[in-house]
């Protein structure tokens, strides 16, 4: 097989793997009964909703990746890839902070934070690939929905903090 193609396909494995470890962090931390208890939106959508959607962003984020990698090789981890990194530990925060540590507002302080660093990731992916800046467009758009409905909730339930 060529060297060029098992390169490739070696990076696209490990940004899946990769991705979906953060994911999988984040699925260690899922809604329980503090969770229910809470007062939510009407427009809150049903738990299902959250699985297939992540899950399609994290695929999203992973080929974003790969594609940065491949124009940028490992020395993209200054730039690019770096703030990728940063986005994915905050994304793996936040179910922690929200669902472990029952604590919605320091979960939006964090979410901020992350929309931040998604942005920032967007922007530099785009300078890298431009495909690979539209790819994370769903994940900016739906971090804009999450962070609304975490506002929401925390602020119909001032008895958590």
């Amino acid at each position: 097989m060529n060297e060029d193609i098992v390169n490739l396909t070696m990076g696209a494995i490990f940004w899946l793997v990769l991705t979906f470890g953060a994911a999988w962090v984040s699925a260690r931390y899922m809604p329980d009964a503090w969770y229910r208890r809470l007062n939510k939106p009407a427009w809150n959508p049903p738990d299902a909703v959250f699985g297939v959607v992540w899950s399609l962003l994290y695929f999203l984020m992973a080929c974003a990746a790969w594609l940065v990698w491949r124009e940028a090789d490992w020395g993209g981890f200054t730039g690019p890839l770096g703030l990728y990194l940063l986005q994915l530990l905050l994304n793996a925060a936040w179910p922690w902070l929200f669902f472990r540590r029952h604590r919605p507002g320091v979960a939006l302080a964090d979410m901020v934070v992350l929309w931040i660093a998604v942005a920032a990731t967007m922007v530099s992916f785009w300078h890298v690939m431009p495909v690979a800046g539209v790819l994370f467009v769903p994940y900016l758009a739906w971090l804009s929905f999450a962070a609304v409905l975490n506002f929401s909730i925390w602020r119909a339930n001032p008895q958590v903090t």
